[in-house]
């Protein structure tokens, strides 16, 4: 069998060349980072959970009509997702006051926001992920002002979907990023969610005690971070509800 062709690697992902034109299999890690990888350890099990959690996720947003790169998971690392040219942004949404937000405003965490309010980080590790304007937007060129229109539909639907699920579990969705691709059909473009949803890329809270079951968890020495992640996947039938936290965990294929 040929070696796959790896395409990148970030912090939390391998890429890799597709067994078809136009496919990449996103093959999910156990590293952990936080503060722009100042901070970073190798977590057993993160990228199992991972993996299953942001299937589940992105399958949900199909059936409620959003598009995906989502295409099956192919095991337990590893998913094949659909090629497309990622515009340059993290897309924040925000529903509570909680991390940079609240320290840059002044802002107690846990306050809920008047509305959900969108910000967008231009991607980019060597410069920290830099906030940017919609105006940095259009004029560098990184997307259009109908592409902007259509992101900020997609991230408010997603956030609709995902408050809704996870409230349904007992969890608070503080806040979550995501970035977008264009795919083209002929003349045709359109934008579809890539990357991950996962607690990686979510602030999840219990809605009764407050606790965090997300990369928070990393980034302030809370406690297990596959505890709280297998929590997660836990509530929402991902994994068994009698499991207990393990290094390995077990999943409902």
């Amino acid at each position: 069998m040929a070696r796959r062709k790896k395409i990148y690697e970030g912090k939390a992902k391998i890429l890799y060349e597709g067994p078809e034109p136009g496919t990449i299999v996103q093959y999910f890690k156990d590293d952990a980072t936080a503060f722009n990888a100042e901070k970073r350890d190798v977590i057993e099990g993160k990228g199992v959970l991972n993996n299953r959690l942001s299937e589940f996720f992105m399958t949900g947003l199909a059936c409620v009509g959003i598009p995906t790169h989502f295409i099956k998971r192919l095991n337990m690392r590893e998913q094949l997702v659909r090629s497309c040219e990622i515009i340059p942004l993290e897309i924040i949404v925000r529903n509570y006051a909680a991390g940079s937000m609240s320290k840059r405003l002044g802002i107690e965490e846990g306050t809920q926001l008047p509305r959900p309010i969108i910000e967008y980080c231009y991607k980019d590790d060597a410069l920290g992920d830099p906030l940017v304007s919609e105006e940095h937007i259009a004029a560098f060129g990184w997307a259009s002002p109908q592409d902007m229109d259509d992101v900020m539909s997609l991230a408010l639907r997603v956030n609709d979907y995902l408050s809704g699920v996870l409230y349904a579990v007992g969890i608070r969705l503080v806040d979550f990023k995501i970035e977008i691709g264009r795919v083209y059909e002929g003349d045709f473009q359109r934008l579809i969610i890539a990357d991950e949803i996962s607690p990686d890329s979510c602030r999840l809270w219990d809605i009764e005690t407050g606790r965090k079951l997300d990369k928070d968890v990393f980034r302030r020495d809370l406690g297990s971070l596959t505890d709280a992640y297998a929590e997660v996947a836990r509530r929402l039938g991902v994994m068994p509800k009698g499991a207990t936290g393990m290094t390995k965990p077990t999943l409902i294929n």
